[in-house]
């Protein structure tokens, strides 16, 4: 019997901009894409029970990862708005689970933390450490982009 590999990767960044307006826009589905490595797309097809987004509701993602296009569910496990943000795949090529949370830092701005765990079992089994290598260096840009996007003046 095969052992399951996991992937658990963690990533934070201190970001010199205020909690509220740095995980308001992270947490945003409709941002995914400007941000996140590898999203091309990112569409609310499910709503909440009370309506919108919210604890229940699913975005579907397409991605590129290790060159490969992957679509993917996430449906949010819990939710509280500027805090925290926890989705699970319920569909996709391997389960998994991304973790966002937002916090004041002591020194100022905002403390981002984003993990993802996964089960990387069969195929994706054989290459879990390369896969968690290549996650942790794309949370990391991802939360570089993230500061960037912030920190620059949009039009």
């Amino acid at each position: 019997m095969g052992q399951r590999m996991g992937i658990d990767v963690t990533a934070e960044r201190v970001i010199p901009l205020p909690c509220e307006r740095v995980a308001a826009y992270a947490m945003d589905w409709c941002h995914d894409a400007e941000w996140t490595q590898g999203i091309r797309t990112a569409e609310l097809t499910r709503q909440a029970e009370a309506g919108g987004f919210g604890v229940g509701a699913e975005v579907t993602r397409t991605a590129y990862f290790l060159g490969k296009r992957i679509d993917y569910v996430l449906r949010v496990a819990a939710y509280e708005p500027l805090r925290l943000l926890d989705m699970a795949s319920v569909a996709g090529p391997m389960p998994m689970h991304v973790t966002y949370t937002f916090a004041p830092h002591p020194g100022g701005g905002t403390l981002a933390r984003i993990r993802v765990r996964g089960d990387a079992s069969g195929l994706y089994g054989l290459a879990a450490p390369l896969m968690g290598r290549k996650v942790r260096s794309s949370l990391v840009k991802d939360l570089r982009d993230l500061e960037r996007r912030l920190s620059t003046p949009q039009d």
